[in-house]
């Protein structure tokens, strides 16, 4: 063998050793890694990948563990239940070595669901700035699954994440149900408590179930399937992104406020600009618009004490997106409609005198607006400018509606392949599920639906039935006069009925709503009601009041009916020492009425004179049952409910 050849076979030699060497090496899910807290008093699982027939040692607490990795090279080791407590380190050995630093043992729950479950802290940060400062516990930690979807096969390992401490450096982006949920329960039980995030907004129930199950849901399966063909995949998202991109260049190119002098600009003469009020929609002021970009603007006269300060802009919230300017410096910009519009500006911006303000509004789909009952305020230093009132208008480019996007996360089975199957080996003390506005529209089956995910993860985790601790939908849209139908009474409804699955509790969140914002901030409430429902459910603590009252039956006694319920606590209540509110009562015609109703011990007697025969009540069944009274004297709200079977 001549010279050359032996140097190309030492060459490829030293190039496979290398792809041996690197393949071999011991890895671990994103899940195992430094800070995690680990699920006490049970068995749990470590794993990861190294090659076939790699031997993985792993070093615990004086305690040694090995396993060989099989053909498909994914191990697993299990650690025998330790107490609550540490920090320790844990050493994995193959052909390389990883050591995790800073391990807890104590509760882990699992946090899943849609956007109120998302909620970070920085979003209700108005309402809670104390708890914000007050918030570091190295014993509360927190990781977030990324949100992604995959349609085609359930994936090995999630793409980002890491253990995160409360502390004000990690706060903001905390999930406040799961914050303050995890809180109360450190605060109780000294023993850390470990959050895994693993939600998306906008997902429906679907989203977080196999193909396998889907099976069931005929129309859900058949969309799972349609969007697991990679060849209508990727032709639906190249299609979508360019239409996208051509509606929002050719809205650019058009605007006339972005031309020779942008109406941004402090010195543009408006004067010949309509007005109007804000807070308010478009439609309801007459502007001749509906998609396009509509810019906005505002002087306000500020005293010298203004000038070089920082300040709070805050503008509601507004559909759909928007870009903001103070003295024509950018100052903040939103792309969709939900998020809050705070925006921090910087010093230098603000002056004595007159000061402009311009908001150009983007709306897509006709429904332009500055949402009511909403901030919308300067503040600088402590002072507050007010800047609801007259503004002045101008179109920028009027164009139709702007294509329709997919949006995934709402699609059933890509969440669950994509975020949920990778994290099922972590061993958890319960799991808390935050959903339902995206099934509000099929609400008929979301028991079922429910129902088939709870019995799919308990399933898939292989602990028995553990506990499922689940949110009913607040209060939200215009509340009416008349006793009405409704989607969300409709889906709270089912969610009561999921009762009946076991191991299962449910928080109410009827009061804590908001009728203009679907993401309303009260999520202290929902985090701390959760946390007695685990307290009773998960711990057995069975002296603690974890709902309010629940309706059990019924008897008509004459003309009228007599409700009994489960859940009184110390007894039934109103929480406004008023007389009750929102009961509706009906004969065989099913047309319901507003009824008179009276607390007697901890049953409930409904009626109402036109109605001398009287089959069924109904309690704060409305999408927004505003003013729905019925509590425990514990301070825990009725759920609404119907007696119809």
């Amino acid at each position: 063998m001549n010279r050359t050849l032996k140097i190309f076979f030492s060459i490829l030699f030293l190039i496979l050793l290398i792809a041996q060497t690197v393949n071999s090496q011991v890895r671990l899910p994103k899940l195992v890694s430094d800070g995690m807290i680990l699920q006490r008093e049970t068995p749990v699982k470590i794993w990861g990948w190294a090659s076939a027939g790699e031997n993985v040692k792993l070093n615990f607490n004086n305690q040694s563990f090995e396993t060989v990795a099989p053909a498909d090279g994914k191990w697993m080791i299990t650690l025998p239940a330790q107490k609550a407590g540490g920090p320790f380190e844990i050493k994995i050995t193959g052909s390389n070595q990883i050591i995790l630093k800073n391990i807890l043992f104590g509760d882990v729950w699992l946090c899943s669901g849609q956007s109120n479950m998302e909620t970070t802290m920085s979003r209700v940060s108005p309402l809670y700035e104390k708890d914000i400062e007050n918030c570091e516990n190295p014993n509360i930690r927190l990781f977030q699954v990324p949100v992604r979807w995959n349609y085609n096969e359930p994936q090995a390992d999630i793409q980002g994440g890491k253990w995160e401490e409360a502390n004000p450096q990690n706060i903001l982006k905390y999930t406040a149900v799961g914050y303050f949920f995890a809180r109360e329960l450190n605060a109780k039980y000294n023993i850390p408590i470990g959050i895994i995030q693993c939600a998306a907004g906008g997902s429906s129930a679907e989203s977080w179930i196999s193909e396998e199950s889907l099976k069931a849901f005929p129309e859900q399966y058949k969309i799972a399937k349609q969007l697991s063909d990679t060849t209508y995949m990727r032709n639906l998202l190249s299609s979508e992104k360019a239409a996208q991109w051509k509606w929002f260049d050719e809205l650019g190119k058009s605007d006339l406020g972005r031309k020779e002098m942008p109406w941004s600009t402090p010195q543009l003469d408006d004067s010949a600009w309509p007005t109007l009020q804000i807070p308010s929609s478009f439609r309801e002021t007459g502007m001749d618009f509906k998609s396009g970009a509509v810019w906005f603007r505002k002087e306000i006269e500020l005293p010298e004490n203004c000038v070089g300060k920082t300040a709070l802009l805050e503008l509601g919230t507004i559909v759909d997106s928007d870009s903001v300017f103070i003295n024509g410096k950018f100052v903040g910009t939103t792309g969709y409609q939900y998020p809050p519009r705070r925006y921090n500006v910087d010093s230098g911006i603000l002056k004595a005198g007159k000061n402009n303000i311009t908001i150009r509004v983007v709306s897509q789909s006709g429904n332009g607006a500055f949402i009511k009952e909403k901030p919308y305020q300067l503040t600088v230093d402590g002072q507050i400018f007010d800047l609801k009132g007259t503004w002045k208008y101008n179109i920028g480019a009027k164009c139709g509606p702007s294509p329709t996007a997919t949006f995934f996360p709402g699609k059933p089975l890509g969440l669950y392949n994509a975020m949920l199957s990778p994290i099922v080996n972590y061993t958890l003390k319960g799991m808390v599920w935050y959903q339902g506005e995206s099934n509000a529209e099929r609400a008929s089956e979301y028991k079922t639906v429910l129902s088939t995910l709870i019995g799919e993860w308990r399933t898939l985790w292989g602990q028995g039935d553990l506990p499922f601790l689940f949110v009913q939908l607040p209060d939200f849209m215009e509340p009416k006069n008349e006793p009405s139908e409704g989607s969300w009474a409709s889906l709270r409804y089912q969610q009561l009925k999921t009762l009946s699955v076991p191991n299962t509790a449910m928080v109410v969140t009827i009061g804590l709503g908001e009728k203009n914002d679907i993401h309303p901030l009260r999520k202290k409430e929902v985090g701390q009601r959760l946390a007695l429902a685990a307290e009773k459910l998960a711990y057995g603590d069975t002296k603690v009041v974890a709902s309010g009252p629940i309706y059990q039956s019924m008897k008509v006694k004459g003309d009228k009916i007599e409700l009994t319920f489960s859940d009184c606590g110390n007894g039934l209540t109103t929480n406004d020492g008023k007389e009750l509110k929102h009961f509706a009562i009906a004969g065989a015609d099913k047309k319901f009425v507003w009824a008179k109703a009276e607390i007697k011990g901890n049953k409930v007697v409904v009626w109402n004179e036109s109605i001398p025969n009287p089959l069924t009540v109904r309690y704060a069944w409305a999408d927004n049952p505003a003013g729905a009274n019925l509590y425990n004297k514990d301070g825990l709200p009725a759920s609404p409910f119907t007696t119809e079977p």
